[in-house]
């Protein structure tokens, strides 16, 4: 676990932004995608990038981890990757698809 201060950011200690930190999708009637974003290096990152995500329609929930590259999206039904793609993009970062 990092012990880095968190200062100026929306994200926890841990890298986690918005979220408990637990693994997504638990809930029922949940679809948890798993996307690979580029360019994130610090918790600014990760906050830009859950907030564009968070805006579309059926998302409940976003963790972005920058030392990962991985954005974890949990909706209420499948969302459309150009959607996805669009709003990373609008944060400014390039989705490379989704993670394996």
């Amino acid at each position: 676990m990092s012990t880095e201060a968190n200062t100026g950011s929306c994200c926890t200690t841990d890298g986690s932004c918005g979220g408990s930190g637990t693994a997504a999708g638990t809930e029922s009637g949940t679809v948890t995608t798993v996307y690979q974003v580029t360019g994130m290096t610090c918790g600014h990152c990760e906050g830009a990038i859950s907030q564009e995500i968070s805006a579309i329609e059926g998302v409940s929930s976003v963790q972005a981890v920058a030392a990962t590259g991985k954005v974890t999206v949990v909706s209420a039904s499948a969302l459309d990757d150009e959607a996805i793609r669009a709003a990373v993009d609008e944060a400014g970062y390039e989705l490379a698809g989704r993670a394996s």
